[in-house]
């Protein structure tokens, strides 16, 4: 556990993962589970939200009762795992900013290839979240932070559900600004740069691709 990076290690984030890991855990299940995992971890990922207060009005008396201030915040899905995240953490955050950042991974040289680019405006003024299942050789994750703070963005944080050392080391080499929240670091990536033990691909276990 670092400022850079934390590990949310409560007992229902680490059973639902164990579930997800599980290559017999079907399609529907898997999704519903991400969803649900995806909540908890936004619990971690916004704990250090700034708030204001407003007088209300409870049934006994007045109050100054406490809310969130400044901006929506903006959701920045990767492509496409990443919105089996962005379904959850919109639950339970319903009025957030969404914004979508198209990126797939070279098979060959594992290097990250930019599709699209969509995102909210004035995000130099809101908690920017980006949000990607696997935190693998870094690159994917690092292009889209380069991208957003491209478009302004300054208070990023990245919520994944699976983080190798490598892909942590990148991501603070060229990001140290960056805070990551994730359920697991796992053991590193194989040779075909996927995370090991893993849970295979998570946009093909979402979606049935595979």
């Amino acid at each position: 556990m670092t400022d850079h990076l934390t590990l949310v290690t409560h007992p229902l984030v680490q059973h639902k993962l164990t579930l997800m890991r599980d290559k017999n855990t079907p399609t529907a299940v898997f999704r519903q589970l991400l969803r649900e995992i995806s909540q908890l971890l936004a619990y971690e990922v916004t704990r250090e939200m700034p708030l204001t207060t407003r007088r209300i009005e409870t049934p006994l008396k007045e109050m100054e009762a406490p809310v969130l201030d400044g901006k929506k915040l903006a959701l920045i899905s990767i492509l496409r795992a990443g919105n089996g995240l962005l379904d959850g953490v919109l639950e339970l955050i319903p009025s957030a900013r969404v914004g979508f950042v198209g990126l797939y991974r070279d098979e060959a040289t594992l290097q990250p290839v930019q599709y699209y680019f969509k995102v909210p405006t004035e995000l130099e003024d809101r908690l920017v979240i980006a949000v990607d299942p696997m935190l693998a050789t870094g690159n994917s994750s690092v292009a889209a932070v380069n991208l957003l703070k491209e478009a302004g963005a300054t208070n990023i944080r990245f919520l994944c559900l699976l983080a190798t050392p490598e892909g942590v080391a990148n991501m603070k080499a060229v990001h140290p600004d960056v805070p990551i929240v994730t359920a697991a670091l796992d053991e590193g990536l194989n040779e075909v740069g996927y995370i090991v033990p893993g849970l295979g691909d998570a946009g093909d276990r979402m979606y049935g691709t595979k």
